[in-house]
């Protein structure tokens, strides 16, 4: 009788979610299909099958834009941000959760203040700052700006990760004589990977596709990163909608193998902590 009752419910939560499926994959759907056939063409029959399929445009991407070039920044940039981030973050969110220190509370709430200032209301006082530095048109610059603005996010998930650990492991392994680092390395960090999983995705999706400050610290055509280097294809008068479109999926095509050589970490990550 219960489970006749709540086959209703569940009929509808899955056309919900089917539906919510749909109109999320449409878009990517259309961005692929016209990607695949000439500009004039998508303005005639933007939402059918292409008449003639072609690659012309994915070859024109990655040889006559340097869109290859660009792909190569963004992975160097994105990746060195996503590991110094998740590395600082993992250092600091130990001490903070599982030692009760003077000024731990202060830290902590440091951190967490960092989450509530979003990182484009700091846009004049970065370009200083790296123009002072020298960092202006530099890979590492921004390499380390997205490193930084990744911590606090970080902190605040591995800290909370970290607490949820039974005591009882730090107190075993000191007595067997291993140091916190050992402790660290060896215990605390293989344990909350799942946590380590998805604060490295969560860190790498917009980074992946951040515009602004590429846009304002980048100069030179060799340096761009993807999303700066697809705004070449906007012109004045003309836009190459075909080139922009493979341009996009090839963007996003390594986001979509992320999210599925990772997808079980993400899930256990997520959900960690809500059954005993």
């Amino acid at each position: 009788m219960t489970s006749a009752r709540r086959a209703p419910g569940r009929v509808a939560v899955h056309l919900l979610l089917w539906g919510y499926a749909v109109v999320a994959l449409l878009p990517l759907v259309v961005m692929l299909l016209n990607s695949l056939r000439p500009t004039s063409e998508i303005f005639t029959a933007p939402l059918r099958l292409p008449t003639s399929p072609t690659l012309h445009s994915y070859l024109k991407v990655w040889t006559d834009a340097s869109f290859s070039t660009y792909f190569l920044n963004s992975l160097i940039v994105t990746v060195g941000a996503v590991l110094i981030g998740t590395a600082v973050s993992a250092l600091a969110a130990y001490p903070l959760a599982r030692h009760d220190f003077f000024g731990s509370r202060f830290l902590g709430a440091y951190f967490l203040a960092g989450l509530m200032l979003p990182i484009r209301l700091g846009l004049v006082p970065i370009f200083y700052l790296m123009d002072s530095m020298g960092l202006i048109d530099s890979l590492l610059g921004l390499t380390l700006l997205y490193a930084a603005s990744g911590v606090p996010f970080c902190v605040f998930v591995l800290s909370a990760f970290y607490r949820s650990l039974p005591g009882e492991l730090d107190e075993a392994a000191r007595l067997d004589g291993a140091g916190e680092f050992r402790i660290f390395g060896q215990i605390m960090l293989p344990l909350v990977r799942p946590a380590l999983a998805s604060v490295t995705l969560f860190q790498f999706v917009p980074l992946w596709h951040e515009f602004l400050y590429p846009l304002v610290l980048l100069r030179s055509d060799e340096k761009f990163t993807i999303p700066r280097g697809l705004s070449q294809f906007f012109g004045e008068y003309t836009t190459d909608w075909s080139a922009l479109f493979a341009g996009l999926v090839l963007a996003t095509a390594p986001l979509f193998v992320l999210f599925v050589l990772a997808t079980k970490q993400i899930i256990a990550g997520l959900t960690a902590g809500m059954s005993k």
